[in-house]
């Protein structure tokens, strides 16, 4: 396609002179550019903090420069001078704020001080940090039941801080941990514990220097996890095959100008990311590898026929696997048809991709939320699993399995305890370590806690950071539902639009960030840990002076709710906060793999986790990695749409000047995108099936039938781009109103974010300007 079809201007590569100057910007912005720059030197340094932003894993080899523009974004966000003060929410009603933008909420800066919410005045009221501890403990002892509570959490806790979280909840008495892994990277947890008996990837950052094929599948690292463009890039350049699997054009995967290349810089110069760019239709992953396989089963078949070596790796079947053959059997069963039908991809497409795995002897598959957040992705991240286990691409150096999480610890939470469904070893260890009798019934996850808040069974709510209205599906549902909480609590750095739907007790208490010093009572300077992508546990240390004095740690907070809710006698809450020491000391006697952790975390570059499955160890019920042979789908969402006549499949996805619910700004530079978030991306040809016009406003209808409600987002500009027919795509929280709850995905619960069967209508006035 090309500009004659109505395409928007975009940058010709991803990062370059337009990341140089975007980070000028935000760094401008903050008001505050010279502490932002200096706070960017220490951005994953040995001895300075981990970014803020994704889950990236850091190089054994570190340059000086170990951020990128996201993580810019992320330090200038955190590192502002303005503030958001108890004078502030005296002249701005909660009614009010509202019906402000979140872009406009959070560009108001830091929060400085305890609040409580005075119904009264429907404004937020400063309070003594004493005394909210004292209403929020009285609070949940008054509740009839633990299960009343629900303790949600942000994938930006640190380790530390999530262990002392899950302490908390349990020692009061449930497992209610609904958290940001629910509406992201469930399925990956599900389907690789499955797959291999744990539910991580196997991979390390290294690995991507030694892969001779890279499926980059679902993903857009250019926008999400910009540092792993530098790592695809060097794998292009040595002459690794990078083959990417994504319904939308994005420009990210394409090109990539290395902002640190000061030659490349200079000629305004760019290199190739992909060798192959397959556009699947939305859901149509798991039926394109079932292709793949099917090639390279047809292939191997051939071989052996012309007397030559199998193309499998039959000792790694044989020694390390189950069921390959009720695999083959399946993949032989599935009919041509139904795989293009439901890929959206041809044969040729296919067999090309076939041909990169078959010529390549080590291979790394890596996706994220693109294959994630569908019905079907278990079964889709089981179908990828299986195509590596065919030639031995797991346990190997260039080889293995990498989902990419998001944010930068939402993996280490779940490692330290945050999981609704937790094992029984954790309960046990956590009974033998502090004399509880931690609660075995599971919990709730995000949808399981939004459903009980509903109907009334949970009457309290805890936010240990994110912005969950504005994160979850159906938005008016779940302001609903946080509405008719009898507490909620909210622990954050900045004003979000979850902070505005108060419980009839409701307190914002406002936490140190990331890149901020964090001292102890003895003046001493704490560290705190997280998880990379990569299993790799880091310290990190913040630079920056608090931006209130009133602030307190995540920590610190946690640890003043428990004390005023389950009291000290069995936990010193207090020692605990005071010395981080002493919860990595807990971690290490009650989760496995943390032997040493203090002396551990503080070497450069932390350690890794050990990882059986990176050694061909699986933890499986038969002990061996896992074939999965079941069927393709009666039928994706992308193919119930073809049927219904003027549906089409929609996507959430970021723009460039996000992060999560964080809106840095308002332009996204790579789809062409400026200075506005309310549009809707869609392939040409479907606009002029509609006979609508590029730039022209309308709504969006969510058409989810099984439970009767209209769900409508209004206003949004139309802008055509590069993507399979009948698919739109556009950007959350704005559209999370479509996705209805009862949406989700097999066995993980994930909303189904990226398959959402909307109708296009126009606006009236659109309808009054075509008949003039």
């Amino acid at each position: 396609m090309d500009r004659s079809q109505g395409l928007p201007k975009r940058s010709s590569a991803a990062g370059g002179w337009g990341a140089l100057k975007s980070c000028g910007k935000f760094l401008l912005g903050s008001r505050a550019p010279l502490s932002g720059a200096r706070a960017l030197l220490s951005a994953n340094q040995p001895d300075g903090f981990d970014c803020p932003g994704c889950a990236w894993g850091d190089p054994a080899h570190g340059s000086s420069f170990e951020f990128c523009e996201n993580g810019v974004k992320a330090v200038s966000w955190e590192a502002t001078d303005k503030r958001v003060t108890p004078r502030f929410f005296s002249k701005h009603p909660v009614s009010e704020l509202r019906g402000w933008t979140d872009y406009a909420l959070e560009s108001e800066g830091r929060l400085t001080h305890p609040m409580r919410y005075d119904a009264e005045t429907d404004t937020y009221r400063a309070v003594e940090w004493d005394e909210a501890f004292a209403e929020i403990g009285a609070t949940l002892r008054g509740l009839d039941h633990p299960d009343r509570v629900e303790f949600y959490t942000s994938g930006r806790a640190s380790n530390e801080a999530a262990y002392l979280y899950q302490l908390f909840a349990r020692a009061y008495g449930t497992n209610n941990f609904p958290d940001c892994s629910n509406m992201c990277h469930e399925a990956s947890g599900i389907a690789l514990v499955q797959a291999i008996g744990i539910g991580k990837g196997t991979v390390l950052l290294e690995d991507f220097e030694k892969a001779d094929a890279i499926f980059v599948v679902g993903q857009n690292p250019g926008t999400n996890h910009p540092r792993m463009l530098g790592d695809l890039r060097r794998a292009a350049e040595r002459g690794a095959r990078v083959v990417v699997l994504n319904p939308v054009r994005e420009r990210g995967l394409e090109r990539f100008a290395d902002p640190q290349n000061s030659v490349e810089m200079l000629r305004g110069a760019s290199r190739p990311i992909a060798s192959h760019y397959f556009q699947p239709k939305p859901g149509g992953d798991m039926a394109a590898f079932r292709g793949i396989a099917k090639v390279v089963f047809a292939r191997d078949a051939a071989a052996l026929a012309a007397g030559k070596p199998s193309l499998l790796d039959h000792a790694f079947i044989a020694a390390h696997t189950s069921a390959f053959a009720d695999y083959r059997a399946a993949v032989e069963a599935t009919a041509w048809d139904a795989i293009l039908d439901q890929s959206g991809l041809t044969r040729e497409e296919i067999e090309t991709a076939a041909d990169v795995y078959l010529g390549a002897d080590k291979v790394i598959a890596t996706w994220a939320m693109g294959v994630t957040q569908h019905r079907h992705s278990v079964a889709t991240i089981r179908e990828i699993a299986n195509l590596l286990f065919l030639r031995g691409h797991i346990g190997r150096p260039g080889a293995g399995l990498c989902p990419v999480r998001g944010h930068s610890n939402v993996q280490g939470d779940r490692t330290v305890g945050i999981n609704e469904k937790p094992p029984v070893a954790l309960l046990e260890a956590l009974d033998r370590e502090f004399g509880l009798n931690a609660p075995r019934k599971h919990g709730h996850n995000v949808l399981g806690a939004i459903g009980a808040m509903l109907d009334g069974s949970s009457k309290a709510f805890i936010g240990l950071g994110g912005n969950f209205v504005r994160a979850t599906p159906d938005t008016k549902l779940v302001e609903k539902a946080l509405a008719g909480c009898e507490l909620t609590v909210h622990i954050a750095t900045k004003l979000n639009h979850s902070h505005l739907v108060p419980g009839r007790v409701a307190y914002l208490l406002p936490c140190l960030g990331r890149t901020e010093i964090d001292r102890n009572s003895k003046g001493k300077v704490q560290i705190v840990t997280v998880e990379d992508s990569m299993s790799m546990v880091h310290g990190s240390g913040g630079i920056n002076k608090p931006a209130s004095p009133h602030l307190r740690s995540e920590i610190g907070i946690i640890a003043g709710m428990a004390a005023a809710t389950v009291g000290s006698e069995r936990i010193d809450w207090a020692a605990l906060a005071d010395d981080y020491d002493l919860i990595r000391d807990l971690i290490e006697r009650t989760i496995p793999g943390f032997a040493g952790f203090n002396t551990r975390v503080r070497r450069p570059r932390g350690f890794m986790l050990r990882n059986l499955a990176a050694e061909r160890v699986f933890e499986t019920a038969t002990g061996r990695a896992g074939f999965s042979s079941g069927p393709l789908p009666v039928a994706t969402e992308h193919q119930r749409a073809s049927t219904q006549g003027d549906t089409f499949v929609l996507q959430t996805f970021r723009s460039h000047d996000q992060y999560n619910t964080t809106i840095y700004g308002l332009d996204d530079r790579y789809r062409g995108v400026y200075g506005e978030r309310r549009v809707v991306f869609a392939h040409p040809d479907d606009l002029a099936e509609l006979k609508a016009r590029a730039g022209e406003r309308v709504d969006l209808v969510c058409v989810h039938a099984e439970d009767g409600v209209v769900r409508v987002a209004e206003d949004f500009r139309l802008v055509p781009f590069d993507m399979p027919r009948g698919s739109l795509a556009g950007y959350y929280p704005e559209l999370n109103v479509l996705v209805p709850l009862s949406a989700f995905g097999e066995f993980s619960d994930t909303p189904t974010s990226k398959s959402v069967l909307v109708q296009v209508r126009a606006r009236a006035a659109n309808a009054v300007g075509k008949a003039a």
